[in-house]
Order: structure tokens, then sequence, then C-alpha cells
């Protein structure tokens, strides 16, 4: 699947710098921040460990341009205190919450971008920074497809409630699997592979909700949300992929 874009969209500069700005907000928020971090994110403690790994990621994908660095990190910490101390719980744990939460992070990265155009191209990896760029990219889109889509399904289906009778793990795991393949199928160009990945869940499934209504619509959701979420990270990761592609 192509697609077809204007050129010009996002000057080279910019573009490296909003990349390398992505990239360390997906470790620091999907990668590295633990379960345990989540879990007590109110703690002050807490929450200043994860603006310090948002700052030493986004200053280590800079090459340590740490200014810049800082005022992304200082950003990432006024829109998490009002999401973790101003909002109430029934409201910041949910699916809304988390995307305009991630959508503030997006708007302030890229902000910083174009006004610090020049970051990238002044850190230690100058010298790649044209190259590194796609490879950026794609690990940020994988990162959010898998990880920050597992979260992202969570929420959703956290309110049904349903016990956990399987594997421990497992369906975490078969989430992040059918992810991974979606968004490989989708980059590589064969999406009506997704069609097949679709079925065989289905049939494999099948024996286990057959007979009881509540499972299988809770499968229906989870999965589905799981593959809309996959498929539109995939599709925003190519259009900058063809973004860099076509800018001169």
């Amino acid at each position: 699947m192509t697609l077809s874009l204007p050129t010009n969209m996002l000057p080279p500069d910019v573009a490296q710098t909003f990349a390398a700005l992505l990239l360390a907000h997906v470790l620091a928020d999907f990668w590295f921040q633990f379960n345990w971090m989540i879990a007590r994110k109110r703690q002050f403690a807490v929450f200043l460990l994860h603006i310090a790994i948002v700052f030493f990621f986004s200053a280590l994908a800079l090459g340590w341009v740490w200014q810049v660095a800082l005022m992304v990190a200082l950003a990432h910490l006024v829109i998490d205190l009002i999401k973790t101390y101003l909002l109430p719980r029934h409201w910041r744990e949910t699916l809304a919450a988390f995307l305009v939460d991630q959508g503030a992070h997006i708007v302030t990265m890229l902000a910083a971008a174009i006004l610090w155009p020049a970051a990238m191209g002044l850190g230690w990896w100058a010298d790649w920074a044209a190259q590194a760029l796609p490879v950026m990219i794609l690990a940020s889109g994988y990162i959010a497809a898998v990880w920050a889509g597992g979260y992202a399904v969570g929420l959703l289906t956290r309110r049904f409630d349903m016990p956990d009778t399987g594997l421990p793990d497992a369906g975490r795991l078969i989430g992040q699997l059918e992810r991974t393949m979606i968004f490989l199928l989708f980059l590589i160009g064969e999406p009506a592979g997704i069609g097949f990945l679709i079925a065989a869940k289905s049939v494999l499934r099948l024996d286990a909700v057959r007979d009881d209504r509540k499972t299988s619509e809770y499968v229906i959701i989870g999965t589905l949300a799981s593959f809309a979420w996959a498929l539109a990270i995939a599709f925003v990761t190519q259009a900058l992929l063809e973004i860099v592609k076509v800018t001169p």
C-alpha cells in the first residue's frame, strides 16, 4: 500500500529532531515506565523519576542537546502533573484521557522540533541523523503499535472486569504478537494477510467462546480494538516514512 503525500510537509531538520524526541518519548512512556511506577505515580518521587527518564532519553536521542531535552521534559511534567494530580481517578484511567495525554505530548514534541529544528544536527549523532531518521520512525511506530496498543486496549476493556482463566500473561503476549504481525504486514505492503490473521484467531478462539456470550463479546471487542490500533499506528508510521522520503 503506497501513500501519495505532498512534498515539503516537514523540513529535514524538523523531521529529524521530532523523530528523535518521539523515539525518546515512547521509550520513556512505554518501555521504561514499569508497572510498579504506574501504580505509584502519585508518589512524587516516582513521578519525578519518570520525568527524569523522559529527560534522559530525550537528551540521549538528540545527542545530548540537553537544553531542548529539558524543555520537553518540563512540558511532559506539566501534562502529567495535570493528568496525575488534578483529574479525578475515574477519568484519568480512561482511554479518552490516555489519547488526550499522548496527543498533548506529541504536540509539545512537534513544537520543540519546530522551535529548535537544528537540535538533532548539533548533537553527537549529527553525522548520522539523516540515515537514522527512518529507523527512529519505524522503532517509534513499532513500540506505539505493540506496547502503547496493549495499554490502550487494556483501558478500553477494563470496565468489563472479566476473569483471566488462561495462562499468566498469555492474553497480553497474544495481543503483542498480533499487533506485531499487523504492523509488519501493513508496512511490507501485504494488508490482505491481516484478514487471514483475523480468520486464524477466530478459529482458534471458537471452542473457548462458542457457548459463552460474555466471553465472546469481550474477545471480539479486544480483538477489534487491538487490530484497529495496530492498523492506525502502521498507517501513521507509513505516512511519516513517506513524508521523509519525499522531503528534499
